[in-house]
């Protein structure tokens, strides 16, 4: 991967606070927005819950849970977390940064880490690359040779600070729902 391709990926989410200066600028939140927004936006935090409690980051490679599906749920559940962010805005322009943005940041990130894992775990990555795809999940869970069930952890989940997410959406929403009060369209 290019050097350009990683400082990119390093620096995704500095980028992404930049950018929501201008998505939140162009919001125009309604409180049917914000309720809607946030429903869809909780079943990403789901996805992303469920993910982080099958992830043990750099020590094997994870293929149960979530994982038997597509090689990234935690990235799947970002985008969905990201469209009810877009729907909660109420703004074509606001949800256009943010398709734009993670579609870009995703691709490179995504790609990135799918050599560092080949890198890493070499032909079993192979054999799990050629079986689950990268991002838009299998209807079935993929059959995996030597592949072990694994189990949903609540400490796992804790230990890749997945509930920084939930408490980041929060936020979010509750300056949607300022802006809506104070400052409408």
């Amino acid at each position: 991967m290019s050097k350009a391709a990683a400082l990119f990926a390093r620096w995704r989410v500095r980028l992404g606070y930049f950018l929501a200066v201008f998505v939140l600028w162009f919001a125009r939140p309604t409180a049917h927005s914000i309720i809607f927004g946030a429903i869809v936006g909780a079943l990403g935090l789901c996805l992303r819950a469920y993910a982080a409690g099958y992830l043990r980051k750099q020590s094997v490679l994870t293929v149960s849970g979530p994982y038997r599906y597509t090689r990234n749920p935690l990235y799947l559940g970002s985008s969905v977390l990201a469209l009810g962010a877009g729907i909660a805005t109420r703004s074509w322009i606001s949800a256009a940064i943010l398709v734009v943005y993670f579609a870009l940041v995703y691709a490179v990130v995504m790609r990135r880490e799918e050599q560092e894992l080949f890198v890493q775990h070499g032909e079993a990555f192979k054999a799990y690359a050629a079986a689950v795809p990268l991002f838009f999940p299998r209807l079935t869970a993929a059959k995996l040779d030597g592949a072990s069930a694994g189990s949903f952890s609540f400490a796992q989940y804790k230990k890749n600070h997945e509930y920084e997410a939930a408490v980041g959406f929060s936020l979010l929403l509750l300056v949607f729902l300022l802006k809506w009060r104070f400052w409408p369209g």
